[in-house]
């Protein structure tokens, strides 16, 4: 009896507290004093590889460091067309264009005729970075981090334990700094051979540089003497480089606030460059607090913490759990936009015109490797923005009568808005160019990748996998960059034909002719009767990955090829990407800024990956395609322009370098609580726009979570009710 009175008293205080319990949902994944504070929740993937600005060229990384770190020049939010406006500039500088015997030539002269183009950049005074132990000093003004060793390090395992920080004002020697990083060898910045070409005195300044390197490892190596392991000593010695010991010709300090840059030719977009992470401003007092065998030890780098003036600083890096940034104390002064696109007003993205930035307090990134998760917590509130996988299309989205989408009437009852817009990206199958087998550039080898480019269905993928959200590539060029062209004009003709006022996919049987012509009749090689096996790298795993890899060996299948998946982790396909040792891989490029040359450049050969670190993943090197791309990425967007976009992309589709897949629509969800979000394809640093309705958000959680206590009731009164008649049997025999 008297069990049955604890169970009973359990149960009915289980369900009583209930209520109370509900303030706090049971299924709140979050720490329960997170609940209605001012907190944005997103996620991520994969750990971000590299946050150093100069290294950094991922997209998840620019979700990261998009939101630290601050480069001259910014895109406005609101503005369509994209506008380019200052960001830590006082404002966005209009090139001077000078003649080979130093004199001024007007803005529309001739690119041939320019011998140099110069910016000034002036930037804004008073803007501080975040506080951080690289910046503090003692009461002598000596560095108090810069000279650590093991021993000092004992304690210390995070940033955050060091026990001072310091700051200090952002000057246009940072922004200098910072460009001299990209000639650093160490460091491999993807986009130096692209900068090399432009900038004056670049090519020398990174001779010299290597020159230092070499003479250091030299002297190391010789002190040492026969057992030296280089490696293993820069591990625990790493090298830190003078870049301030030489002159940058082609950069140069005017003032405290003012920098110059002299390229060696016109080049109208490259503006668009000094508005991404790589011209964001480092500190030296960073590089060399970074720069220590004894932090290094820790993990304590760059590339894990990084050192910016955005409106955020990451406070937290677990790759295994979560990614936390604060808001930036120090932050200067930025206002919201006041005007915009024509719609701007309607849609309510101007009701916070002219307030200070940022908004949201704190942004926690949660590790979430599959998507289903993910959706489940979008739906519980838990997350406040979501894309749409496959699998939650039919569960979110319905195709109205006239084949437009619209939202499903379950995420109308939560008030979830939907954002749809064509990006600014291009995914393609890439072949390695240096490979034996898929590359190299006889009629064989541009027939064989043909082949394969006809027999991969693309516009059945996007059915499949992508429920219809992407238009098929003919070429790098996504709609909306200058050089694509709709319709007839537009088509691959090595793939496509026109049929029907659209373009209609060559039959497979015209692939396997352009097989056999390639030296694999029926799949198999000419020469020995062995049957060709290809192989696909990729760092794609997990159900989701199994059944387009599935359905990628299909396409092959259907010209008698067998294609071998090798999977890895992302950070072991990067390698071997950057070695040349992969075979066939998938990737994806975004827009950097809304230019062809942003674009034509992945296929440019002084830009491969292999030896120059560059964006060229295919590496990719035709001489008549590189002449025209240096001539067409100087140009302003013109008719001549136009006609040399049109034969370079001639010239990729017939090498086919790549096989051009396709064009992603992106979709987005946002609860009503997230406010001022509107896609905006060119920036990375758009988290300080955003907004969040804590109150709100906290009030839907509750009514969607609500827990089921009828079952404890239902038990509690199973339990009373057959206690019932012990009761009463023993209060008789009490009685008597």
């Amino acid at each position: 009896m008297k069990k049955a009175i604890i169970v009973i008293s359990i149960i009915w205080i289980m369900t009583v507290q209930s209520g109370c319990v509900f303030e706090h949902p049971l299924n709140n994944p979050y720490n329960r004093e997170e609940s209605g504070q001012n907190i944005l929740y997103s996620s991520f993937t994969e750990r971000p590889k590299h946050l150093d600005p100069v290294r950094s060229y991922s997209s998840n990384e620019y979700s990261i460091i998009g939101q630290i770190y601050e480069p001259p020049f910014q895109y406005h939010y609101l503005k369509r067309p994209y506008e380019l406006i200052p960001l830590t500039a006082v404002g966005v500088p209009k090139p001077v264009y000078f003649g080979k015997d130093g004199e001024v030539l007007p803005s529309d002269v001739p690119d041939e005729k320019v011998a140099k183009a110069v910016y000034e950049i002036k930037i804004q005074q008073g803007i501080k970075y975040q506080e951080h132990p690289a910046f503090a000093k003692d009461n002598q003004g000596n560095y108090l981090y810069h000279d650590l060793t093991e021993k000092d390090m004992e304690s210390i395992f995070e940033l955050k334990d060091f026990k001072y920080t310091g700051s200090r004002e952002l000057t246009a020697s940072d922004y200098i700094y910072q460009i001299k990083r990209m000639a650093n060898p160490l460091l491999h910045c993807p986009i130096f051979p692209i900068m090399v070409s432009y900038i004056d005195g670049f090519a020398e300044y990174s001779k010299t540089i290597n020159q230092q390197l070499k003479k250091i490892r030299s002297e190391r190596k010789a002190a040492a003497g026969a057992g030296y392991n280089q490696e293993l000593d820069e591990q625990k010695n790493p090298i830190l480089l003078d870049l301030n010991a030489y002159p940058l010709k082609g950069v140069e300090e005017v003032d405290r606030y003012t920098f110059r840059i002299t390229l060696k030719t016109k080049y109208p977009q490259f503006v668009y460059w000094m508005a991404m992470p790589f011209f964001a401003p480092m500190p030296r007092e960073a590089e060399v607090f970074y720069t220590q065998g004894s932090v290094l030890s820790r993990q304590i780098s760059l590339d894990w913490y990084p050192v910016g003036t955005g409106p955020y600083r990451l406070a937290v890096h677990n790759p295994n759990k979560e990614m936390v940034l604060l808001r930036n104390e120090n932050f200067h002064k930025e206002l919201y936009p006041s005007e915009g696109f024509s719609e701007a007003g309607n849609k309510g993205l101007l009701k916070d015109a002219g307030k200070a930035l940022p908004f949201i307090e704190k942004i926690i990134y949660k590790l979430e490797k599959e998507s289903i998760p993910y959706w489940n917590k979008f739906l519980q509130g838990y997350y406040d923005t979501s894309g749409i996988t496959s699998d939650s299309f039919d569960q979110a989205i319905r195709i109205q009568s006239d084949s437009s989408v619209g939202l499903s009437d379950s995420m109308k009852e939560k008030n979830i808005r939907l954002s749809t817009a064509v990006q600014t990206s291009t995914f393609y199958i890439g072949f390695n160019m240096l490979d034996d087998v898929v590359g190299g550039y006889s009629e064989e080898k541009k027939k064989l990748r043909q082949a394969i480019s006809i027999a991969i269905d693309y516009e059945e993928y996007i059915q499949i996998f992508l429920n219809g959200r992407g238009i098929q590539a003919q070429n790098p060029l996504p709609p909306g960059i200058f050089g694509h062209i709709e319709g007839k004009a537009g088509i691959n003709p090595f793939v496509f034909n026109w049929q029907k006022e659209r373009p209609m996919r060559k039959s497979i049987d015209e692939a396997k002719k352009l097989l056999a012509e390639a030296g694999y009749p029926g799949g198999r090689d000419i020469k020995n009767g062995k049957p060709l096996l290809l192989y696909f790298d990729t760092p794609a795993k997990g159900p989701d990955a199994k059944s387009l890899l599935d359905w990628l060996r299909k396409q092959f299948k259907k010209i008698d090829i067998q294609l071998v998946v090798r999977s890895t982790d992302y950070n072991r396909f990067q390698d071997k990407m950057s070695k040349g040792s992969e075979q066939i891989f998938q990737w994806g490029w975004n827009a950097d800024y809304p230019d062809p040359e942003n674009f034509l450049f992945l296929l440019y050969g002084p830009n491969k990956r292999v030896g120059k670190h560059g964006e060229n993943t295919a590496n990719y090197e035709n001489s008549q395609f590189d002449k025209l791309f240096r001539k067409m990425s100087n140009m302003e967007n013109s008719p001549e322009r136009l006609k040399i976009i049109q034969e370079m992309l001639l010239i990729f589709q017939e090498d086919a370098p790549w096989v051009s897949a396709f064009h992603p629509i992106g979709f987005g969800l946002y609860h009503e609580w997230y406010l001022n979000a509107y896609p905006n394809l060119m920036a990375n640093n758009t988290l300080k726009y955003k907004k969040i309705d804590p109150d709100l958000r906290m009030k839907s959680r509750k009514a969607w979570n609500r827990p089921v206590v009828w079952p404890l009731l239902l038990i509690s009164f199973i339990l009373i009710a057959s206690t019932v008649p012990v009761a009463i049997k023993i209060f008789r025999k009490n009685s008597f």
